[in-house]
């Protein structure tokens, strides 16, 4: 799995494709999207018009809480690969872990066991998961994650479960990578003008955004940055000729703020979120 990927969340359907082509011409080769997002079916758009080939993309996209269910899960995994125009699907990961309702998590993560045995997918994971939720996982699962996709970024660090997944060798994967902006709150400065990290940026001739994608780098994790601005595709791919010292690292540690930019994992239930995903 390439660790530096093109997220689309949030993005237009209408600027996906364009968004998705245009981080391959620069050279992306992982896209991430979910069933949620609404925009599937324009990632595999953009790949196709791209003209690179298949094997060539990491596709990874999530299936969400409504198509939980171990038949319903299959069904939605039918539904992405369609929208998407493959027949097999890179990683296919547990959007939220529902605990309101994780009887139905476990069913939905044993049908994507049998995707995996099947080679429908080549890997599987979950998404948001915390700590409660990854122990209690584990005990009635068969296959551990590979990936737990997760809110990581300098003023939300999560070192207690990056520090689980790494126990029990699940690879972390951080969304919003550069800060809690997508879920933005009054009165909140962003992670973009911290003066600790516009410092180190200035050190290094790169961009606040550059550095912290760097930071996540070198500490081993994957990031999905998202935008569909082409000239901001290229700069967060432009990561790979520096490096931070060991100081610079530790000073973007010393930012954990412990808050969340986006919502609580336990305040995503069906009621709230539950949303029909449509057919291909």
């Amino acid at each position: 799995m390439p660790a530096l990927g093109l997220g689309v969340f949030q993005s237009p359907p209408a600027e996906t494709t364009a968004a998705v082509e245009e981080a391959i011409r620069v050279g992306y080769r992982h896209i991430d999207t979910a069933a949620s997002y609404g925009n599937e079916k324009e990632v595999g758009e953009g790949i196709r018009h791209s003209g690179i080939a298949r094997d060539q993309v990491f596709i990874e996209t999530k299936i969400w809480i409504s198509d939980y269910g171990y038949d319903e899960t299959l069904h939605g995994f039918e539904k992405s690969a369609a929208k998407l125009g493959v027949e097999q699907i890179d990683l296919l990961l547990l959007h939220q872990p529902l605990p309101s309702d994780f009887d139905r998590t476990i069913k939905a993560y044993h049908a994507l066991e049998t995707l995996l045995a099947d080679g429908r997918v080549r890997a599987i994971g979950i998404s948001n998961f915390m700590p409660e939720h990854v122990d209690r996982f584990l005990a009635e699962t068969t296959v551990v994650p590979a990936v737990n996709q997760i809110e990581v970024h300098p003023y939300f660090q999560q070192q207690e479960l990056q520090g689980l997944n790494a126990r029990y060798g699940i690879h972390t994967q951080a969304w919003s990578p550069i800060g809690g902006i997508t879920f933005y709150r009054g009165g909140d400065r962003s992670t973009l003008e911290d003066p600790t990290v516009l410092g180190i940026a200035a050190l290094h001739g790169k961009s606040a955004a550059q550095v912290m994608l760097r930071w996540h780098l070198q500490e081993g994790r994957s990031v999905i940055p998202k935008s569909v601005k082409a000239t901001r595709i290229a700069e967060n791919f432009d990561v790979f000729d520096f490096e931070l010292s060991a100081d610079q690292v530790a000073a973007i540690h010393a930012l954990d703020t412990g808050k969340r930019g986006g919502p609580e994992p336990e305040s995503i239930t069906l009621a709230n979120y539950g949303m029909p995903i449509p057919e291909a």
